[in-house]
């Protein structure tokens, strides 16, 4: 009998994009690279993620595209130069990258659904009962609890806060420390 061994699922942590892994641009969108900031702290925490082993995955609404304020050309240059930026000061990328852009032949669904992190556990083998998500909105969060994560983390932003992540943090640099301690080493075994 010739069986094939599932692979291993992995850990991750799901990254919001617009208020943890760049600068929030308010009410607004990022609609260019020039426009994209890296928050500060970010570097620190995708590096103790990655150096633990954990997969990273961005999950992130960019409606922008789906109003016609850019387009998909757009958005996939933001990411690519994300990509390029990280590989340079971390080393590493993120392993998947899923965005809801409100366009008609979008694939994915518009967050709390969590389709988007549904999507990246069956393409990426990952193992959503021991994964994170960290976002600065309720409905990063909603999504988190619905797909069954092990934990949330919110940054704490401008946005009203109506429900209870399990950690709340004022920066990045705060993520880290606690990260730090939640984060099992997955490099060895």
């Amino acid at each position: 009998m010739n069986e094939t061994a599932s692979p291993k699922r992995s850990p991750a942590v799901f990254f919001d994009r617009d208020g943890v892994v760049n600068v929030s641009p308010g009410k607004g969108y990022v609609l260019s690279w020039e426009a994209f900031e890296f928050a500060p702290g970010f570097f620190e925490l995708f590096s103790l993620v990655k150096n633990r082993g954990w997969k990273a995955v961005l999950v992130t609404s960019q409606k922008g595209v789906g109003k016609g304020l850019m387009s998909t050309d757009d958005l996939e240059t933001i990411h690519r130069n994300m990509q390029d930026t990280l590989r340079e000061k971390c080393g590493a990328e993120f392993d998947g990258i899923y965005a809801f852009t409100g366009k008609s032949d979008c694939r994915h669904q518009p967050k709390p659904d969590p389709e988007m992190i549904y999507s990246a556990a069956d393409e990426l083998h990952l193992d959503l009962n021991r994964s994170w998500m960290i976002g600065d909105a309720d409905r990063d969060i909603e999504m988190a609890i619905a797909a069954g994560l092990e934990g949330s983390l919110r940054v704490r932003g401008d946005k009203p806060i109506k429900v209870e992540a399990s950690g709340t943090v004022n920066s990045l640099e705060a993520a880290v420390a606690i990260f730090d301690g939640i984060l099992t080493d997955e490099t060895q075994g």
